[in-house]
């Protein structure tokens, strides 16, 4: 069989990434550029200005994963770009770029789910890695649990019922003081921090493999306010200390890896499975990464992680599910539409 690359382009939030793949596991490039500073003023992405960057990054990054790739745009093989979910006007943009290359190279256009593109970058990271797999991602806006199948099929067990994980540490962290993005600062800080596994409550939901996590960033909320209730800082943040800020962000994470770990584990028991694969930006959480390898360890279990660069927001990923579904038939005519709401569609 030829050998195949695909370009993948991604524009789900506020990254733009394009990234070029060989055969769907080998990186030959992986460009991104964030809006990440032009949000941070306001705590969170604001989705005009993200749709704005991309349009004005889009075709430099092409340029730069062209380069790196050492490729001619007609030596590309098929264009594969986000579909779903993510913001409706960043995502409008991606679409309407790929449709554009892909009717000037005349190659095959491929929509792919952003959130089976986090799962299959651990195929990406294990050459030996094949479905069927327990899946993992968790992101600012996804929390999810579910089974891969072959042939990129996804079947969805559990997901979030208000905030994603990645959402509550934005908001804990806004709590606490220490600005956006909140994960690698309470990532961080966490190291020096105290864990009380008593302090915050883990939630129960109907679902077995549902999460909830709005309760846990209440209940930190509430537990500031009092340990603050001294003071008030200029900017209306409780007064607290260095080493008390540490505690809460160390509890608070510990509370909230937990509930990632022992949700899992669980879907593992129930069908099986002896692999899992945890994808999405909150995977670059080193605690979360030491849990799973414990766990993994005292059951004989396999968790993969991708290497921080396909966990973030990437083209690279897209690329290689891109080149999964291209042999699978599923590719798409220049009328078809973005999707902000898709999840894991098979």
């Amino acid at each position: 069989m030829a050998t195949l690359r695909i370009l993948g382009i991604e524009t789900s939030c506020d990254e733009t990434g394009i990234g070029i793949v060989e055969q769907g596991r080998h990186v030959l490039s992986n460009s991104v550029v964030s809006s990440l500073q032009q949000h941070r003023p306001y705590g969170g992405v604001i989705p005009e200005i993200a749709a704005r960057a991309h349009v004005e990054a889009l075709w430099e990054v092409m340029a730069l994963a062209l380069e790196e790739a050492q490729l001619r745009p007609e030596e590309l093989d098929a264009i594969a770009v986000t579909q779903g979910p993510g913001l409706p006007g960043a995502l409008h943009i991606g679409m309407a770029f790929a449709k554009g290359l892909a009717l000037a190279l005349e190659r095959p256009l491929i929509p792919v789910d952003h959130l089976a593109a986090h799962l299959y970058a651990g195929q990406m990271t294990e050459p030996d890695l094949e479905p069927p797999f327990v899946g993992l991602v968790v992101s600012g806006g996804h929390t999810l649990l579910s089974v891969v199948h072959p042939d990129a099929r996804f079947e969805l067990l559990g997901e979030t019922k208000d905030d994603a994980v990645g959402e509550a540490f934005d908001k804990v962290a806004k709590v606490l003081g220490l600005g956006y993005p909140g994960g690698p600062v309470i990532d961080r800080l966490a190291e020096h921090g105290r864990v009380d596994k008593k302090l915050f409550p883990r939630a129960q939901t109907k679902g077995a493999f549902d999460f909830s996590f709005s309760g846990l960033k209440t209940a930190v909320y509430q537990y500031v306010q009092r340990l603050g209730s001294a003071g008030l800082s200029a900017g209306g943040a409780p007064q607290l200390t260095e080493a008390q800020v540490a505690d809460v962000a160390a509890s608070f994470q510990e509370t909230a890896v937990e509930t990632l770990v022992a949700k899992t584990l669980k879907v593992a028991q129930r069908t099986g499975l002896r692999t899992l694969v945890i994808g999405g930006g909150v995977a670059c959480n080193r605690r979360l990464r030491a849990r799973f390898a414990e766990e993994a360890a005292a059951h004989k279990l396999r968790a993969v992680f991708p290497p921080p660069a396909l966990c973030v927001d990437n083209g690279a990923m897209v690329a290689g599910l891109g080149f999964a579904l291209l042999k699978l038939g599923r590719v798409a005519a220049l009328s078809i539409s973005s999707d902000p709401g898709m999840c894991l569609v098979s």
